[in-house]
């Protein structure tokens, strides 16, 4: 009979082995020593306690802080009789912590120990991003589910006068922002209180106002975290810090601006999951659709995204780029900031103290070999040359510009000095967005179209189907619930989608380009193309149900730019 025998599965054996009676003896010397013993390897490590006291020291002294409810402690230590560990202890004695001892194996030091990568890393990263309590944000998410839950939780904490109430509060704030999808948190400290606000689907929200004294204690909390400077009140100044989940970071950046009462904070919520929309999901109409797929299908080209600051045009390329990338292409990006990380894809940030400018990432760009390129912004004549060339010679390239509509890119681009014969050869498309809410499912209600809007809406709808677009009924329109209800947190909204427009690249708009245009004459050389502009896809999802007149016009003016609609407006 042959014996084989299995060195790995042996070795394993051996290690369980090992580890077993490792602990064994361990809580076998905790009777001797008159503590209580516990294995770390099924405990997480609370890294708000980790840090009390640093990495270097814990090793020399064999002992870990591994969980901390307010002042009550619990540190690790492999021999509680040891010099070194009882100065420790009577150090957090004297910082007022009550300190619960226990006795631990090397093993669970060693996955305590292991914790500090992180907070070295979030330590050494340039904008000083921190681990802030990760275990409590979760337990508190899975709680908040409502602004009254926020309320309730933030109300109880601040009853509570004990110390650690303020690192509670913002590990309030923070799950309540990513529980509701926030995208910025406003604390804004006023003369007798302070209030705090989320921006949700694109709209401030009031969800309380508490003390000036707890304002006090946050906006120091908040300044560590994001490695500010404590002492600097009268200038305004920017950090960031991370909020590290089970399975994702989120970023948050932090800007402070002084004010009359004490600095204005808002906190910029970066959430992976609020870019993860996929294109067909946009709110891109059907015809639209099928024209962006045609023009990324392409190897090159210029595709530009337009509109003012949080209309949506990051979700947009990034969406693009999800569409274009597979292991066979080649992805760089040149962003400021980098909001959100792609996998597969080569991100850059510009660095313009260091000379990495956005024209000049798109130079080393060139030089490595990229099949699609990122520009996150197009702000100078000379990143605008750059992109336009390489658009020409063989890339494909999305952009943004700060523009109110499709047409305005050319003329923009025009003023920054681009050659018109360059800039038609370069651009496939010119897109403009913009955010608006959706009406919620679960307490709006039908009313005819007002009165006052019918003229109005008959026209865009006019024009709608002489393009060739369906619009589901021109009788009723939903209309938002001024009380909300509980799915959409008394907004009358849930959520958001996009309204778009675009203008391709033919002959006749060609044509236009080269006598220098107005805004007008570009959009009216490509109203053969039967796109809908902004207005006329905001009425159509307004007319089949998606959001409402009022919603639309706070984001666009649905006056018709024709002549009998501005003097009806005007009176002249």
């Amino acid at each position: 009979m042959t014996i084989i025998f299995d060195e790995d599965k042996q070795g394993a054996q051996i290690d369980t082995l090992r580890k077993k009676e490792e602990e064994e003896l361990a809580e076998i010397l905790s009777k001797k020593y008159g503590v209580e013993y516990v294995d770390l390897s099924g405990i997480t490590i609370n890294t708000d306690a980790l840090r009390l006291i640093p990495e270097d020291r814990a090793r020399a002294t064999k002992c870990a802080t591994f969980k901390m409810v307010g002042k009550i402690l619990s540190i690790a230590v492999q021999s509680p009789n040891k010099e070194d560990a009882k100065k420790i202890i009577k150090e957090l004695e004297e910082k007022e912590y009550r300190v619960n001892v226990y006795m631990v194996s090397m093993a669970s030091l060693e996955k305590a120990w292991g914790r500090y990568k992180d907070l070295s890393f979030a330590m050494a990263t340039k904008a000083g991003s921190l681990d802030i309590s990760s275990e409590e944000i979760q337990d508190l998410s899975a709680k908040v589910k409502s602004i009254a839950d926020i309320q309730k939780l933030v109300d109880e904490t601040i009853a509570v006068k004990r110390v650690y109430r303020v690192s509670k509060i913002i590990g309030i704030i923070m799950a309540g922002a990513i529980s509701l999808r926030a995208s910025d948190i406003h604390i804004e400290p006023e003369e007798k209180v302070t209030r705090l606000r989320y921006r949700l689907d694109g709209v401030l929200v009031d969800i309380i106002n508490f003390d000036n004294e707890t304002y006090d204690l946050l906006v120091s909390r908040i300044k560590l975290l994001s490695n500010l400077k404590l002492n600097i009140k009268q200038n305004a100044q920017d950090g960031r810090f991370s909020v590290k989940l089970e399975k994702e970071e989120i970023e948050i950046r932090t800007s402070l601006l002084p004010g009359a009462y004490g600095e204005s904070i808002v906190m910029r919520v970066l959430n992976p999951d609020s870019i993860s929309t996929p294109l067909d999901e946009l709110g891109i109409p059907e015809k639209l659709l099928k024209i962006f797929t045609h023009e990324m299908s392409k190897p090159s080209g210029l595709i530009l995204t337009t509109g003012p600051t949080g209309s949506g045009k990051t979700t947009t390329l990034y969406a693009f780029l999800k569409k274009v990338y597979e292991p066979g292409v080649k992805v760089i990006t040149i962003e400021d900031p980098i909001e959100y990380h792609l996998e597969g894809i080569v991100q850059t940030q510009v660095e313009s103290e260091k000379g990495y400018t956005f024209a000049a990432g798109l130079r080393s760009t060139l030089r490595q070999d990229p099949d699609v390129i990122l520009v996150g912004e197009i702000r100078d004549a000379e990143t605008a040359e750059i992109a336009m060339h390489a658009s020409l010679t063989g890339h494909l390239v999305f952009s943004t510009l700060h523009t109110n509509n499709a047409a305005g890119a050319f003329t923009r681009l025009i003023d920054l000095g681009i050659n018109p014969k360059i800039l038609t050869s370069g651009i496939s498309v010119s897109i403009a967005q913009r955010l608006i809410r959706k009406v919620c499912s679960g307490c709006a209600k039908r009313v005819p179209i007002p009165e006052d809007k019918k003229s109005v809406i008959s026209y865009h709808t006019a024009n709608i189907k002489r393009k060739g677009e369906q619009v589901l009924q021109e009788i009723e329109v939903f209309e938002a619930n001024k009380t909300g209800c509980e799915l959409c947190n008394g907004t009358g909204y849930k959520g958001r989608v996009a309204v778009y427009e675009a203008i391709i690249i033919d002959k006749p708009v060609e044509e236009v380009v080269f006598q220098n245009p107005s805004d007008r004459e570009i959009a009216k050389a490509a109203d053969h193309q039967n796109i809908l502009n902004l207005q006329e896809d905001g009425v159509q999802k307004v007319l089949n149900g998606i959001s409402t007149i009022d919603e639309l016009e706070r984001v666009i003016d649905i006056t018709p730019d024709t002549d009998e609609f501005v003097s009806e407006v005007t009176g002249l």
